[in-house]
């Protein structure tokens, strides 16, 4: 589908949209394309969004101080679902660290690391502007704890990397759940990090610059 005039132009050369009017259109086009609240959606899951507050590797909140929810578009909240439903039954439950990023906050991390193993290229876009991608780890359901995954969120280092094996077997087996189940209901690792899926853009999903404000009146309406 073409939105013509609907899209705004990056500074590097994507198209975005930045307006509900345009984000509407899209939607009435195409139904999956419809952003999901994750917190109504995934009930019990854990939010931890790290760009919401200074706790994250640009040590600055790129995230306005009141996000308390995140998006994924229909398709890929659908499958989270069925993941945190298997977790579920072995008594586990989602932590998401980060899903729908409005593109401006991708321009503001490329422009300090510009490394395209851990930050997105503006001039392409990102899952994550797409709705498509989440971070996220594993937490024991009974104590609230996170499964030991050998790093932190946004470490960029060898050691992050789903084929860095020098790691104690228990942490092995950790990652090795999180991305055998997401895996199992369509989503795809990031190798560079072991906390990054992301969904197919199989339609075309349009690179979104709209504030979560936006985003969580609209699920209202």
């Amino acid at each position: 589908m073409c939105l013509g005039q609907s899209f705004t132009t990056s500074a590097y050369g994507v198209q975005v949209i930045d307006q509900l009017p345009a984000f509407r259109q899209s939607v009435e086009a195409d139904s999956a394309k419809k952003m999901i609240p994750l917190h109504a959606f995934l009930p019990g899951i854990v939010l931890d969004l790290r760009y919401a507050s200074a706790s994250n590797f640009m040590h600055r909140r790129m995230y306005p101080p009141l996000t308390h929810h995140t998006f994924l578009r229909a398709p890929a909240a659908q499958a989270l679902l069925r993941v945190q439903q298997e977790l579920h039954r072995n008594g586990y439950e989602l932590k998401i660290f980060d899903a729908y990023r409005p593109y401006s906050v991708t321009v503001s991390f490329w422009e300090l690391v510009k490394d395209e193993r851990y930050v997105a290229n503006p001039s392409k876009g990102s899952g994550h502007n797409r709705g498509l991608a989440v971070d996220l780890t594993i937490i024991n359901r009974q104590t609230g704890r996170e499964l030991d995954m050998g790093t932190g969120f946004d470490n960029f280092t060898d050691s992050a990397h789903h084929s860095f094996t020098r790691l104690p077997q228990p942490v092995l087996q950790n990652r090795l759940l999180l991305k055998e189940t997401m895996q199992k209901y369509g989503f795809t690792a990031l190798e560079t990090e072991w906390w990054h899926y992301y969904w197919k853009n199989d339609r075309n999903y349009e690179v979104l610059d709209i504030p979560f404000s936006k985003l969580e009146s609209e699920g209202k309406d």
